[in-house]
């Protein structure tokens, strides 16, 4: 392949700015609970799809929470064909607290602004300014490439990738693996390295629901079933809980690989958990890449009795947020029935599978060497992303999901502190190197 692919020209590198601009001008705020609109930004892709021959669906669930399904075909119909899917939702954002307004789209300074430039019409620029600058150099990628633009991603799915897996797997067919948000960044951990950690893995969504029962009475009275009492006991108690280490492949991988980097010894095959609180003491700022996946965690996060003060309630409830690594999930089970205790139930509020992608095949392969290519000087590394993606729900179909949003990022640019945070942005040449990198990429598979 030619050092810079000639179809990712001017034109390219011009429009992944424009359509990422216009992209987040569109307000597709997320609000939950089925409130949102995703429509014009979907209508914005299957346009811009269709002006360079690629027919897009467009699908709802509800109205106004739109989808865009397209194939681009590839050269070789045996081929096991490849998704890229990204979300046209985004999470509110107060405009009193931004430097510019979050849904502005502007340009300053070769940065551009708003709600969506990480978290991710970034990503959805790119994917469309590369299918479009094939379509008008009249080339085919070796596989077919499943174009999936999501709503409801930053909720419960519901109205994206779920529905569009349930509903219409047949839009999918031949997929065996999909790249989207939250990996392939630049991360510098302050001693001049540049790390790209790939997402392979994402620990599974567990929120859950407690609910105490007790006796209820008068607040002067004794009462040994205090349902407050006994909901706060099992929050104290699994708040102070320190989850054992359990490393799953993709996280020892990345600690062997950050451990090198920085000239320590790496983990042995069944690390102890002190060893391993060790090495990610000596990591300094890149242990965050792996910290928060070497563990199952389960942190309280909501609390709900009563309606007066001198009266004790007969019911008490919290919530908590619990994620779980893969492999994880029956550990996790018989630690919450542990530290609930028998006077207190707790159930999933909401549930999503963990996942773990290989990072020693030809596909990881080609990432890497599609970023070295364009930055030789870099270390790409894989990671397991602590939260989750619309891969989960494309799981079910059989896809294998890594997280390969590709971005080189200057010093000083905290990338993950702008997901759901304010001043949100991204630098256009940012999105230009991931334009070069996702085009050689997808066309060496």
């Amino acid at each position: 392949m030619a050092e810079r692919a000639p179809h990712i020209d001017q034109i390219a590198l011009d429009e992944v700015v424009t359509a990422t601009s216009d992209l987040i001008r569109m307000d597709t705020t997320n609000r939950g609970h089925g409130e949102g609109s995703e429509r014009q930004a979907a209508e914005y892709v299957a346009d811009r799809l269709a002006d360079v021959g690629i027919e897009p669906v467009m699908l709802e669930k509800a109205p106004e929470r739109t989808n865009v399904v397209a194939r681009v075909p590839g050269s070789d119909p045996s081929a096991d064909a490849l998704l890229l899917h990204g979300h046209l939702d985004v999470v509110p954002a107060e405009p009193a607290d931004w430097s510019v307004h979050p849904f502005s789209g502007e340009i300053r300074d070769d940065v551009i602004w708003g709600r969506g430039a990480i978290d991710m019409k970034n990503m959805d620029a790119m994917i469309l300014t590369v299918v479009r600058a094939w379509a008008r150099a009249g080339i085919r990628p070796r596989r077919d490439v499943v174009l999936a633009f999501t709503a409801d991603e930053e909720d419960s799915a519901e109205f994206g990738s779920e529905y569009l897996a349930d509903a219409h797997p047949d839009l999918f067919e031949g997929c065996t693996e999909g790249f989207s948000e939250s990996g392939a960044f630049t991360f510098h951990p302050g001693n001049g390295l540049r790390i790209y950690p790939v997402a392979a893995g994402e620990r599974g969504t567990a929120w859950l629901n407690l609910t105490a029962q007790g006796t209820a009475g008068h607040g002067s009275k004794v009462n040994r079933a205090n349902a407050v009492s006994r909901v706060a006991d099992a929050v104290s108690r699994i708040g102070a809980h320190q989850w054992p280490v359990r490393l799953t492949p993709t996280v020892h991988a990345a600690l062997t690989e950050l451990a090198l980097l920085h000239g320590l010894t790496p983990p042995g095959p069944q690390p102890t958990d002190a060893e391993v609180d060790s090495l990610l003491a000596q990591l300094g700022p890149a242990a965050a890449l792996v910290e928060p996946t070497v563990r199952n965690s389960a942190n309280p996060t909501m609390l709900q009795a009563g309606y007066k003060v001198n009266v004790i309630p007969g019911s008490a409830t919290a919530a908590v947020d619990g994620r779980m690594l893969p492999g994880g999930e029956e550990e996790f089970h018989s630690t919450l029935d542990a530290l609930t205790g028998p006077d207190v139930h707790w159930d999933f509020q909401h549930r999503e599978v963990p996942l773990q992608a290989p990072v020693d095949g030809p596909t990881f392969a080609a990432m890497r060497e599609a970023l070295l290519h364009f930055d030789p000087d870099a270390h790409v590394v894989p990671y397991c992303m602590s939260g989750g993606t619309d891969a989960k729900q494309f799981s079910r179909l059989g896809i294998t999901g890594y997280g390969f949003s590709p971005l080189r990022l200057p010093e000083g640019f905290d990338y993950q502190a702008l997901f759901h945070g304010v001043d949100e942005r991204v630098p256009t040449d940012a999105l230009h190197f991931g334009v070069r990198v996702l085009d050689r990429t997808l066309l060496a598979l």
